[in-house]
């Protein structure tokens, strides 16, 4: 059990941007998190083959849709605070998605990172994006692809806070 409980921390200081220092007082910040990268509100969009058939399937599970325009070929579904997005024809492969500026709720937030300041911290830790930033103070968005080739979508629908 005790090698169980070391690998979850060892897991979830991996996942915490910079990873974690241990001490005999617990996880301290790493120097990355001097400046820390609020990414916003997070989701999974999906890349379905169907999109009415993506819909039912995950309406068992409980989602409802919270936006969206099956017209379109895209619906947004949420499940608590769990929110993913089916797309249908617009892209490849699945995106995980960060939205600056909003919450889990996709309401506008009054603070936050804007995605340009965000994109600046990538390229100073090393991470050069697929796709940059518009410049600007308008919404805009960065494409990464992590190690694997995995999109990383950071898609800013409002404008740079005051």
């Amino acid at each position: 059990m005790r090698v169980k409980l070391e690998l979850a921390a060892a897991f979830a200081c991996g996942l915490a941007l910079g990873g974690c220092a241990t001490t005999q007082n617990g996880p301290q910040a790493t120097a990355q998190e001097e400046e820390r990268m609020e990414l916003g509100a997070f989701s999974v969009s999906l890349a379905v083959k169907d999109l009415a058939a993506s819909r039912a399937f995950y309406e068992k599970l409980g989602f409802e849709q919270v936006m969206g325009e099956p017209a379109q070929n895209w619906l947004i579904l949420r499940n608590g605070t769990t929110t993913i997005g089916l797309f249908q024809g617009m892209f490849e492969k699945n995106i995980l998605t960060f939205n600056p500026g909003w919450d889990p709720q996709a309401e506008a937030l009054d603070s936050f990172t804007d995605v340009r300041d965000l994109e600046r911290m990538l390229r100073e830790r090393g991470i050069e994006p697929v796709q940059s930033a518009a410049a600007g103070d308008g919404p805009a968005h960065v494409v990464l692809e992590d190690p694997d080739g995995n999109p990383v979508l950071i898609d800013q629908h409002v404008g740079r806070p005051e």
